[in-house]
């Protein structure tokens, strides 16, 4: 083997040196600054720039191996045997390595961050503790602790109530019968909506000047035996949307029962017949 060779060979080694540096350094940069809009510890992610240094190593190795004649048959044999062995890990690994593609696309793309409050599917729902390259920790309102994988979270549609803004518009819906009055049950679902401590006021300037209601009540549904009034009350966050939602439904059916809206229900007429009347007949 003569200089060629080994220059060659150093160009390989000190190429990859120095393309690994360099990739795991930008990579460092922009793990740490995706890191703090999502607020993830960027630890979690030094997997990542360790794989990419394996992989640049290994693929100088490989051509090391191939440039040199003597191991060039071995090498070949080699080679067959790893892509086998690749094509075995890979498919056994195939929900991890998606895991961590799910993981890389929430540390990207942001669609939540820790202490957000998300809604994923329709059954998890909760505040996100913690975002790792395998799975997301959601705390949910009995306090347990809920870990999805990122492949599941990546094929689910996600409702995100702090994304831009934390904001709620509740609908809180009351049905009455149609005999009741019913603009005097707008009237006490106005009251008592406009009274709770947490109803935030989300009118502009221009609407406390045109003296637009804080909350706003309309009849959205003439049912088979009830009229449905919706209530449309703001609160700064979905916390305090929920207690808001709680709070009216019992203080707004004590002055339906005061003022005698009645909250109907449906009822059932049983015909009972006798087997041995109508045999007689």
């Amino acid at each position: 083997m003569d200089w060629r060779y080994w220059l060659v060979v150093l160009a390989i080694i000190v190429g990859a040196q120095v393309i690994s540096t360099l990739i795991r350094k930008l990579l460092s940069i922009f793990i740490k600054r995706q890191s703090r809009r999502v607020n993830v510890d960027p630890t979690n992610f030094s997997f990542l720039k360790n794989s990419i240094s394996f992989v640049i190593y290994t693929a100088a190795l490989i051509a090391i191996f191939f440039i040199t004649p003597s191991l060039k048959s071995v090498s070949k044999a080699l080679f067959a045997s790893a892509g086998i062995f690749a094509a075995i890990v890979g498919f056994a690994s195939q929900k991890a390595f998606s895991n961590i593609i799910g993981g890389i696309f929430i540390l990207i793309f942001r669609p939540f961050r820790v202490t957000d409050v998300i809604e994923i599917g329709t059954i998890n729902k909760g505040i996100v503790e913690e975002i790792t390259l395998r799975h997301t920790i959601i705390r949910n309102y009995e306090n347990r602790r809920i870990i999805i994988p990122n492949s599941v979270i990546s094929d689910e549609t996600i409702v995100n109530s702090n994304l831009i803004d934390e904001k709620i518009k509740k609908f809180v819906e009351f049905d009455i019968s149609y005999e009741s009055d019913m603009d005097l049950a707008k009237k006490i679902i106005y009251e008592e909506a406009i009274k709770h401590p947490l109803v935030h006021d989300n009118r502009s300037e221009e609407d406390i000047k045109e003296n637009r209601p804080m909350v706003i009540t309309r009849v959205i549904r003439l049912g088979e035996y009830s009229v449905t009034i919706r209530a449309y009350v703001w609160a700064k966050c979905n916390d305090d949307a929920f207690i808001i939602n709680c709070d009216m439904n019992e203080s707004v059916k004590k002055r339906f029962d005061e003022e005698g809206i009645i909250i109907p229900y449906p009822h059932r007429t049983i015909v009972h017949k006798n087997k041995e009347l109508d045999n007689h007949q």
